[in-house]
Parts: C-alpha cells; sequence; structure tokens
C-alpha cells in the first residue's frame, strides 16, 4: 500500500497574493497615512545624510550682522540671535535628532529582547528576579526615569541617547515575555522539543521569528518618543549642549525671543511634530498590515 504525499507549501506552491511580505508591502501602500508617512521619513533621512551638501551655511558659522533676520530668499527659516542660518541648523540638527532616537531605540530593545526572551521561557524564579525588576522602573514615568539617569551619568548627548535607552527597557521586556508566553504553548515549538532540539535553538529559529512583528511595531512606536524625549532633555539643558545644532536646544535658545523672533522656535517645533507624527502614523500602519488577525482581509 503505497504512502499519500502531501505536497509541503513552499514558495512555488502559494499564492502569490497570499505570501506575507507582499501581503505587508499591499497593506502599506492601502494605508495612506503610512505610505505619507515613509516618504517623509525617508526625504528627512536622506536631507539628514546629505546635510554638508544641501546646508547653504555652516551650522556654527556666526554673523554679526544678520541677526534675528525673518524667513527670506537668503535665509530660508531665518537666522537666530547668533546670526546662524535656521535652516542649515535644522538639517545638522536632523541628523543628530534621528541618530538619537534610533541608538536609543537599540539600547532599549536589544536588552529588552534578551531579557524577555531568557524570562518567558525559563520562567520561575528568573522570570519573577528580571520583573521584579522592570515594574520598579515602570514605577516612575519615563521621561522622569531619563532626568534620573542623567542626573546621575551628567548632562550630554552620549548620555541623554543611555538614559532614554534605559527608560524603554521595561516596555521591550513585558512585550517580549508576553508573547513567549503563548508562542512556547504552541504545536511547533512543542514538537521542536520532542524531537530533542536544544533551548537556544528552539528561541532563535523557532520562538524569536514568531514574536518579531510585535518588537518591530513597538520598535518604531518608540522611535517616536525617543525623539521627543532627546528633545526635551536637550530643552533642559540636560542633552545636546550649545552650539550643537539639535532640535531640542533650538527650541531652548529661542524660547526668549517668541514675540521678537517666533521662527526661531517654529523652525524645529514644527520639525519634531511632523516627525514625530510621521514615525508614530508609520507604526500603526505596519502594526496594522503584521497582524495575522487582519492579513486574510487584504
Amino acid at each position: 500500500m503505497s504512502k499519500r504525499r502531501f505536497p509541503i507549501p513552499t514558495r512555488k506552491t502559494v499564492p502569490r497574493r497570499e505570501i506575507p511580505p507582499l501581503v505587508t508591502r499591499r497593506k502599506l501602500r492601502r494605508n495612506k497615512g503610512a505610505l505619507l508617512s515613509s516618504i517623509f521619513l525617508a526625504i528627512l533621512a536622506t536631507a539628514a545624510i546629505s546635510a554638508p551638501i544641501l546646508a547653504p551655511y555652516h551650522p556654527l558659522a556666526v554673523a554679526v550682522d544678520a541677526q534675528l533676520l525673518p524667513p527670506s530668499s537668503e535665509h530660508w527659516a531665518g537666522t537666530d540671535l547668533f546670526g546662524r542660518d535656521i535652516f542649515s541648523r535644522l538639517l545638522f540638527g536632523a541628523r543628530v535628532s534621528l541618530l538619537v532616537g534610533v541608538v536609543a531605540v537599540v539600547i532599549a530593545s536589544v536588552p529588552g529582547l534578551v531579557l524577555g526572551l531568557i524570562a518567558g521561557y525559563n520562567g520561575r524564579w528568573i522570570d519573577g528576579l528580571i520583573m521584579r525588576v522592570m515594574d520598579m522602573m515602570l514605577a516612575f514615568p519615563g521621561i522622569l526615569l531619563a532626568l534620573s539617569i542623567v542626573a546621575l551619568l551628567g548632562p550630554g548627548l552620549p548620555n541623554a541617547m543611555i538614559a532614554v535607552g534605559i527608560a524603554g527597557i521595561p516596555n521591550y521586556t513585558r512585550l517580549v515575555r508576553g508573547s513567549v508566553l503563548v508562542t512556547k504553548r504552541k504545536s511547533f515549538v512543542r514538537a521542536a522539543r520532542a524531537v530533542g532540539c536544544p533551548s537556544w535553538r528552539i528561541v532563535l529559529r523557532h520562538i524569536l521569528p514568531d514574536i518579531f512583528a510585535p518588537v518591530l511595531v513597538l520598535a518604531t512606536l518608540d522611535l517616536a518618543w525617543a525623539i521627543l524625549s532627546a528633545s526635551s532633555l536637550s530643552f533642559l539643558g540636560l542633552g545636546a549642549q550649545p552650539p550643537a545644532p539639535e532640535w531640542g536646544a533650538m527650541l531652548s535658545e529661542g524660547r526668549g525671543y517668541l514675540r521678537q523672533a517666533p521662527w526661531i522656535t517654529a523652525a524645529p517645533g514644527l520639525a519634531i511634530m511632523l516627525t514625530v507624527l510621521s514615525v508614530n502614523l508609520l507604526g500603526d500602519g505596519l502594526r496594522d498590515a503584521l497582524d495575522p488577525q487582519l492579513r486574510t482581509r487584504a
């Protein structure tokens, strides 16, 4: 009696419209908010990388005879109290703000991912110890915890990155732990244990790919919070130090000239608002696109 063979689903046997990466891309295209946000962020990142080429002036160049000039064809966003071109400082400030956001997210996500995997997979006293530490950190508001860490480490941009990153670790740890607790009870993980796969292989090859989507969404949304928190620290004088071109520091420099020269604060404030809004819209679009319950509706 011949055994009946069932074909294993492959990229060739699965219909093209049902391939997960293509479904995700198609749903992102249909989400106009996420599409426009991704375009804006791509333009912003390109402008930040090309800042030395695109900036008409050096961001630190002082011109005593060009102080507090309003926006014009020569200075597109006006000048500040030292005669520095605000548009040039905005471009270079985008490099700093985006870099701070990305580094802070990496500092938060990598330890949070590792701790969440350990707590969720091993359980027992390790889980209790890790989660009690995370609960202690969550007892403080994120910005307050970041302020406390910067106060211990001292003001400066690197310390602000570390502070914002450490403040975000509990969110990743709790998310990853909860996802691991659900995933490790699924049939494919039990099958891997039954055939004798080591724990590290089960975590890396089976559990981690299954929980990657919610971590990616959280990292995208957390990027907006990191940029906003780093700008807040710089506004308070605990982040980037003058004369570094950073959006939060630029807001702080212009707060004394709100009536006389409102463009000093309007330009960096608008840049922060549009960037944070775009990142949040992109994160919402990714969450909808990566949700397996909504994937069948694409």
